[in-house]
């Protein structure tokens, strides 16, 4: 594709300054990688993204460590990376990957923005350089694209946020069921976000929240963006894995990567 050799061009984008991304928030965390990785693990990231023909995907990072987080979770935010043109600090419009995300607010943690940064940015403050990459089938690539670029993916914001957001329900969300939403906006073709949790209810698997009962309490007590007020039951959320499953499933054609700085 054109787009190839174009972007191999011009991977380092003007995002610069490097900020803290874990989880679902935009900043606050130490950054535990130097500069130097950062930029050259999110340019290989863009450039496994680009080699696939991928104008848009899926792209997951790993803000905690693994050993940190409950049986059957590994990546710990997900967003989309949509190819795009760029305008950089000094005006220069060049090609690249925009990230686009749901962040908690750094001073109210249960409420998100939708954010648009870049991959740098998003790898900034993970624990581990290790990219979680779903590239969707062709045409449902080009169904998310319409989707992204109409009112309809703010529209599938919901602005209250819970860590472990039930993606059955409305009410709370996280980032990874806004990306669940969004697909199945583009899926079935609509913004009725009844008709979305209806066919999520009827053939997404999500994953079981696999935390005791006393420390999901304390959590929600101590906890600002940890809420059980949309579940029913034992918890469970939408996670990369999950999704990945799903598109799997649904969606032939479709293709999960892992990528490791040494892959």
């Amino acid at each position: 594709m054109q787009f190839l050799s174009k972007l191999f061009c011009t991977l380092l984008l003007a995002s610069t300054a490097l900020t803290a991304h874990a989880g679902s928030s935009q900043a606050g965390d130490e950054i535990k990688f130097s500069p130097e990785q950062i930029v050259s693990f999110a340019k290989k990231v863009e450039r496994t993204m680009a080699a696939k023909g991928a104008y848009v995907a899926i792209l997951a990072r790993m803000g905690r460590p693994a050993s940190e987080l409950p049986e059957g979770m590994h990546f710990t935010h997900v967003a989309f990376a949509v190819y795009s043109e760029i305008t950089t600090t000094d005006g220069r419009k060049i090609p690249g990957y925009a990230i686009y995300n749901l962040y908690q607010q750094n001073d109210r943690p249960d409420i998100s923005d939708l954010v648009q940064d870049y991959p740098v940015d998003f790898f900034s403050g993970v624990a581990v350089l290790e990219a979680g990459i779903i590239v969707p089938s062709p045409e449902l690539q080009q169904r998310l694209l319409d989707v992204i670029g109409s009112p309809t993916y703010k529209s599938l914001h919901e602005p209250n946020y819970s860590l472990i957001a039930n993606p059955y329900t409305v009410g709370k969300q996280n980032c990874t069921e806004h990306t669940l939403d969004v697909i199945n906006a583009a899926i079935y073709q609509t913004d009725d976000i009844n008709k979305i949790k209806a066919n999520e209810k009827a053939y997404f698997e999500a994953q079981a929240v696999n935390v005791s009962p006393l420390k999901l309490a304390l959590g929600t007590m101590f906890s600002a963006e940890v809420s059980t007020s949309d579940h029913n039951g034992k918890p469970v959320t939408a996670t990369f894995e999950t999704i990945g499953k799903y598109l799997q499933k649904y969606d032939a054609g479709s293709e999960t990567l892992i990528l490791t700085p040494d892959q």
